[in-house]
C-alpha cells in the first residue's frame, strides 16, 4: 500500500470536495486492510474520528457535495468571507460540518430506521448484487482512497464528514444515518467508509450464526419490506454465511445497485 498525507507539499490529488482530507492511499488491495487503516489511525489519534472513502472517489467528491447543499444540512458563509483565505476556509469547513453533524443528530428519532425500511427502489438483480458485493467486498474499492480526519464527537453522525444521498431516488444523509445508528446499536456495526454508491461497516469480530441471522433479518427487511418477490429472494440465504467470514458490511444506498456493482 502507497500512501501519503494532504498536508505535504503538492500532493498529487486535490481535495475536492473533501474538506479534512488527511491521507491518500494507492494499491490498498483489499477492504479488510482499508479498515485495518482506519482503525490504526483511530488508536493513534483518539480525539478524531476517520472515514475513508469507497467507490468511484471523484463521482463521491461531486455527489457529496451537493448533497451537503441540502437545505437541512447546508450553513450559509459569512458575509465578506475571503475564500483565498486558508484561515477563514478552515473555520467555515469545522463550523459547516458540526452544523451538519447537529442536524443530522436533532433529527433522528425512534421510527427513522422503520421509515427507511423498503424505501428504496430494489430489484431481485439488486439484492443479487448485494450478495455478490458481501462476497467480494474488495472489488468496491477505487484505486485512490482518501481518509478524512474529522473533528467530531464520538456520538456525532459521521456520515456528518462524508454526507451523500443527492439523487432523489436514493437514501439521502439522514437515512443513511438511520441505518447506520440501527446497525450500530442493534449489531455493534460501526461505519468506516463511505463511496458513491455503496458504504462499509465493521464490527469488532464476525457474527456467529445466531448473530448473523439477526443482522440479515434487518438486512432484508431493510432493502425487502412489503415486497413478498423480493423477501424471498434465495440470495437471503447465502447471506449469513458470508457475514460469518468477515468483520465488514456492505450495503448500496442508490437506485440500480446492480448497475452500480458491474
Amino acid at each position: 500500500m502507497k500512501t501519503g498525507f494532504f498536508a505535504q507539499p503538492h500532493p498529487p490529488y486535490r481535495r475536492a470536495n473533501y474538506g479534512f482530507a488527511y491521507q491518500w492511499l494507492e494499491e490498498v488491495g483489499s477492504l479488510a486492510a482499508l479498515l485495518a487503516q482506519v482503525e490504526a489511525l483511530r488508536a493513534a489519534d483518539p480525539d478524531h474520528r476517520y472515514l475513508a472513502t469507497l467507490d468511484d472517489v471523484q463521482q463521491y467528491s461531486y455527489t457529496s457535495g451537493h448533497a451537503g447543499m441540502d437545505d437541512r444540512l447546508y450553513l450559509d458563509s459569512l458575509a465578506g468571507m475571503d475564500w483565498d483565505d486558508p484561515a477563514q476556509e478552515a473555520a467555515w469547513n469545522l463550523q459547516a460540518l458540526q452544523h451538519r453533524a447537529l442536524q443530522l443528530r436533532q433529527a433522528q428519532g425512534p421510527g427513522s430506521w422503520a421509515a427507511v425500511c423498503g424505501s428504496l427502489s430494489t430489484s431481485s438483480d439488486d439484492i443479487a448484487a448485494l450478495v455478490a458485493a458481501n462476497r467480494n467486498p474488495d472489488a468496491l474499492l477505487d484505486d485512490v482512497v482518501y481518509i478524512q480526519r474529522l473533528p467530531l464527537a464520538s456520538d456525532d453522525p459521521l456520515i456528518a464528514g462524508q454526507p451523500n444521498g443527492y439523487f432523489s431516488a436514493d437514501w439521502d444523509s439522514f437515512q443513511n444515518h438511520a441505518i447506520h445508528q440501527h446497525l450500530a446499536q442493534q449489531h455493534g456495526y460501526q461505519l468506516f467508509a463511505m463511496g458513491a454508491s455503496w458504504m462499509a461497516l465493521a464490527r469488532a469480530e464476525p457474527p456467529d450464526a445466531v448473530q448473523a441471522q439477526a443482522i440479515v433479518d434487518d438486512v432484508q427487511a431493510l432493502y425487502a419490506a412489503g415486497d413478498e418477490e423480493l423477501l424471498a429472494h434465495p440470495g437471503w440465504q447465502a447471506l449469513p454465511a458470508l457475514l460469518q467470514l468477515q468483520r465488514s458490511l456492505v450495503l448500496g444506498y442508490t437506485e440500480d445497485m446492480a448497475d452500480r456493482w458491474e
